[in-house]
């Protein structure tokens, strides 16, 4: 990935905004508690204020989202985040008192750490919520006194383009900037020397943007994505597990990094469960095309994507449960929307098991024992998300002691990354580092040590400075020990 070397002129007009930026974070010195706020204030100003734009921007790059979808899911959850740091950061800017080593902490010795702004941060941001990807991040970054350059998908014009003009407007290209373009553009910004770099897409690209950070040494927080898995245990009322489960799934037409992409129920209670997920649908999305609640795949390159998951398990004679009313399946590739569909038990060599599906699939393994249900989640790459439903602790205890995952829901789907005072992040495959809340602002900030020395010479007093003598061997005696 040798962004300079291929797109010369790209790259000169990157270097130039990263140069603008730390030249201004740099002569700004201390950045003051009301400078972040007043930087959180006018994001939130921003949101409120172009709501409507911002909706139709996203529901034109979708070709359906419904207003309520963005939102909620965007502006709502945006604007939450960015006024719950706004409410915390008096009390994450104090030092944080530490303990100083014996003996010093008893004559006069301090030790604390201090959270210092990193100074330019860039952000790296996905298609399938175009605008709190590039918030929810930014809350922290602004908290943590940073400036910010940011890359939003090209797989959005019409959300980044709006985006690209509202930050010109609200901030000084010296605080936030805004760059789009396609993946030549995100090649070379990847490849800047930032001080801090948050990328969250798929897990190649994710690769990709590492090594190119790798080459500045810029320190890289990856939110990939993953098969997240969901559990659900005999002791479950199975209906209301289907509910929560089945709307959970539908957010969003499926296109979320920690949406679930496949579920074990017990065996015995497989066709209680076909039956309440289609009883759900029903309830919510009565109808699948032309519905402007149910949001559509992005494009049709993604629309082909999920109808070949279908058309190979078809193809091997897996069962295909469609949760719609009957010849609402899919719509042409020009609306791209595939109505949600149960995948019951399909071998693992298909794609719909090995791809992360980020679609409106839900593959269905049937299982007769919890060892079964680890021995397979084990098997696999560590998940971004783990979904427990049930009512037996022992059992919940058993399954969360015995897998990992970047974060976990019990009996809910999706919660724990509403929660702003919970760290997000993945594990191994499925992303490094974490942000949101304390966490994030922690992760956009540097811990600077300090040491403060009491009123005793101490190396002096016990004998640790040449030339050495019976004063150190005792010490050290002392010390050394079992």
């Amino acid at each position: 990935m040798n962004a300079a070397a291929d797109h010369p002129a790209i790259n000169e007009s990157l270097q130039a905004l990263l140069h603008n930026q730390r030249s201004a974070f740099r002569a700004e010195g201390y950045v003051e508690y009301a400078t972040r706020v007043d930087r959180i204030d006018r994001c939130i100003a921003l949101l409120v204020d172009h709501k409507d734009a911002l909706c139709e921007a996203v529901n034109a790059d979708f070709g359906c989202r419904s207003p309520y979808v963005t939102q909620m899911m965007d502006i709502m959850n945006s604007i939450g985040s960015l006024k719950f740091v706004k409410g915390k950061l008096k009390q994450w800017m104090k030092p944080e008192r530490r303990t100083p080593m014996m003996p010093m902490n008893f004559l006069g010795g301090k030790a604390r750490v201090e959270y210092q702004p990193k100074g330019v941060v860039g952000i790296m941001t996905p298609w399938n919520v175009p605008i709190n990807m590039v918030f929810s991040p930014l809350a922290d970054v602004l908290g943590a006194g940073n400036r910010a350059m940011i890359k939003p998908s090209e797989f959005t014009p019409h959300t980044a383009d709006l985006l690209q003009t509202l930050f010109a407007r609200y901030f000084e290209p010296s605080e936030i900037t805004l760059v789009t373009g396609g993946p030549e553009v995100g090649a070379a910004f990847s490849a800047l020397p930032f001080d801090h770099l948050i990328f969250t897409g798929a897990t190649g690209v994710g690769r990709k943007v590492m090594q190119a950070a790798a080459n500045n040494l810029t320190p890289v927080t990856l939110e990939l994505g993953g098969k997240s898995p969901v559990v659900i245990s005999h002791s479950g009322d199975i209906s209301h597990i289907a509910e929560t489960l089945i709307v959970g799934k539908a957010m969003n037409g499926g296109q979320l990094c920690i949406s679930p992409d496949y579920c074990f129920v017990p065996q015995s209670q497989l066709e209680a469960f076909v039956r309440h997920c289609q009883r759900v649908i029903a309830q919510h999305y009565p109808h699948i095309q032309n519905n402007p609640d149910f949001v559509a795949c992005v494009n049709q390159r993604h629309y082909q994507r999920i109808a070949g998951y279908l058309d190979e398990a078809a193809e091997a004679g897996v069962r295909i449960e469609p949760l719609c009313p009957a010849g609402e399946e899919r719509s042409g590739a020009e609306q791209h929307k595939i109505a949600l569909h149960l995948i019951i038990d399909p071998p693992d060599d298909l794609a719909c098991m090995r791809e992360e599906i980020f679609g409106p699939l839900l593959c269905v393994k049937t299982y007769r024992d919890i060892d079964q249900v680890i021995d397979h989640i084990n098997g696999g790459e560590k998940p971004l998300a783990l979904y427990y439903f049930g009512k037996d602790k022992k059992e919940q205890a058993e399954v969360f002691r015995r897998t990992s995952s970047g974060g976990a829901s019990i009996n809910a789907v999706a919660l724990h990354v509403g929660c702003d005072d919970l760290p997000f992040g993945g594990i191994g495959r499925s992303g490094m580092g974490n942000y949101r809340g304390r966490d994030g602002f922690r992760t956009f900030s540097h811990a600077r040590a300090v040491y403060e020395e009491g009123w005793v010479n101490m190396a002096k007093l016990a004998g640790t400075l040449p030339p050495y003598g019976d004063k150190i061997a005792k010490l050290l005696s002392s010390q050394i020990k079992k």
